[in-house]
């Protein structure tokens, strides 16, 4: 498949033989939408597995597939913390189509899926389907994330672990704006408010060129610095084919409250 990459701009490595046969062609329209040239028809339906997680892809109309497969470190990690408490309570905001909602509850998770997209939810869903995921381990919320937060403080809630996977511009269920550098400190400190004091994880992913890695790594230690916590800071990264280039694909912070 040719998916183009704004953070592609350096020159192609492989065949011009390689590049033309493709099964598939993803064309921008305009900087949201584009259409696919198809060559070759996926199966269907098209499940692809990881490790012990099945998840369900189709192409869409804004150039994804429903998984970045540069996440699975991440879900790794997710299925690491969870199998090391009893029964842990997990928050998933911009839960998407529900990559890291499936490897938690695999791991014997109760997981809180916020999107204010029903699209994406019903596909996370769907995903949660495929692996026998029992339906009292999920509950599913359509809402603006910083919105369903505030709720949640209100109404005492704590979890174990939250996951997010903001965007860099967003809109809610109500048509509220989000940008990531403008809203995630704040969101960042109310999600404090939600974790369980001890033993407990934070998860953020944020592919951004706006933000760096020092930068997001400051925001965690500013927030939880009155906390004993190990925080760790990566960029992911995909390896191209016979090269030794790196295609950058976004910077996580993993913080462990002890």
């Amino acid at each position: 498949m040719i998916r183009p990459d704004p953070r592609v701009i350096w020159s192609r490595n492989q065949s011009q033989a390689l590049w033309e046969n493709i099964d598939a062609h993803f064309i921008r329209i305009d900087s949201e939408h584009g259409n696919w040239e198809i060559k070759k028809q996926a199966p269907s339906p098209w499940i692809i597995e990881y490790k012990n997680m099945k998840f369900s892809l189709h192409p869409t109309d804004f150039k994804h597939v429903g998984l970045f497969p540069e996440q699975a470190p991440n879900w790794d990690w997710v299925q690491e913390q969870c199998k090391e408490l009893a029964s842990p309570s997990i928050l998933n905001l911009f839960g998407y189509t529900g990559a890291a909602t499936v490897a938690a509850c695999l791991a014997g998770a109760y997981v809180t899926h916020v999107d204010s997209s029903k699209p994406s939810l019903t596909w996370a869903h769907e995903n949660c389907d495929i692996n026998n995921i029992a339906s009292t381990q999920t509950r599913w919320i359509i809402e603006d994330a910083s919105r369903f937060v505030t709720n949640e403080q209100r109404r005492g809630k704590l979890y174990d672990g939250i996951i997010l996977d903001p965007p860099r511009f967003g809109r809610g269920v109500k048509g509220e704006i989000w940008k990531l550098a403008e809203d995630l400190p704040n969101l960042f400190q109310n999600i404090k408010l939600l974790l369980k004091p001890h033993k407990s994880f934070i998860l953020l992913n944020a592919y951004t060129a706006d933000l760096s890695t020092i930068a997001l790594y400051n925001l965690a230690k500013s927030v939880f610095k009155t906390n004993p916590h190990e925080c760790e800071v990566y960029e992911l990264a995909t390896k191209e084919l016979h090269s030794d280039r790196l295609l950058p694909q976004g910077i996580i912070i993993r913080l462990s409250i002890l």
